[in-house]
């Protein structure tokens, strides 16, 4: 039976931290939008601020489609869920945002998480529902280990090759929508 807390708390925050994987669901206000789910994971990424806050520095990648939704409404939910152990589901509902690396809230965040120079900005919402259940139809699986192939594809790439990239390819969602425009253009 699934349970509504009113804050992450204790036991919520140590369940997050041992999975290894989370995933991030966004969409658009037009009907006609993309829904989005994104699976979401580096060692390291996430983190409880406090009972109605948590935070994840968003690596640079091939989409920005969380950012656009965010940026357009807010409307987030993260999920986690136990594919080892015990049965459990959590879900965080709430409202996020965008801080980039190029804003100065940017720095106090990030020390929140190890250095990761791939990293374009930090996502942090405010939680509106916390919410936990069964978990019974979710598989068994066992978890071999993280991909290690973002951090050194961007490291090749240097600070001007990734903001070259997300200027090529994170500046509008596939909806059209404005995503990552926060790199200076030349940059």
């Amino acid at each position: 039976m699934g349970k509504v807390h009113g804050a992450i708390n204790e036991r919520l925050t140590g369940f997050i931290a041992r999975q290894p994987v989370f995933f991030v669901a966004t969409a658009p206000l037009s009907a006609g939008g993309h829904i989005n789910l994104s699976p979401r994971g580096m060692p390291g990424t996430f983190a409880v601020l406090d009972e109605q806050t948590f935070a994840w520095l968003d690596l640079t990648g091939s989409g920005s489609e969380t950012i656009a939704h965010l940026r357009e409404n807010g409307r987030i939910t993260v999920m986690f869920c136990a594919f080892e152990g015990p049965p459990n589901i959590v879900r965080l509902h709430g409202t996020g945002r965008v801080v980039s690396r190029y804003d100065d809230e940017y720095g106090s965040l990030t020390r929140h998480f190890p250095d990761q120079d791939e990293a374009r900005a930090v996502i942090v919402v405010d939680v509106a529902r916390v919410s936990d259940s069964c978990g019974w139809g979710v598989p068994l699986m066992t978890f071999e280990g993280h991909r290690d192939l973002i951090g050194p594809y961007f490291s090749r790439k240097g600070i001007d090759g990734q903001a070259q990239y997300r200027i090529t390819k994170n500046r509008t969602s596939i909806d059209g929508l404005v995503a990552y425009d926060y790199d200076p253009v030349g940059a």
